[in-house]
């Protein structure tokens, strides 16, 4: 892995994205992670070798922009960061527990 101070896999891929948008895309055979800032695609694809047996054959990373929000009369920000699209062979599954 490039960065050393990610140690293990799930300080890479820290924790699925379920959002009605992820969903839809699931029954196409694409999950959604949330990843670390600092993560590549290469770290991804070494990961979900390791973790879960599966070869992804395309990964995408998107940035999430952070959003100013205002909830009970008070301002604040909802902080960003990256998620990551991995596109598995049709009959290739990942359990999601």
């Amino acid at each position: 892995m490039k960065n050393p101070a990610l140690k293990n896999n799930f300080s890479v891929l820290r924790e699925p994205r379920i959002t009605e948008k992820a969903s839809m895309l699931l029954e196409r055979g694409v999950y959604v992670f949330d990843v670390a800032p600092s993560t590549t695609k290469s770290e991804i694809r070494k990961v979900i070798k390791s973790t879960y047996k599966i070869t992804p054959v395309k990964i995408a990373i998107v940035q999430v922009p952070s959003k100013k929000v205002f909830i009970r009369g008070k301002k604040g920000v909802k902080t960003g960061g990256k998620k990551a699209y991995i596109y598995l062979k049709k009959g290739d599954k990942i359990e999601i527990a």
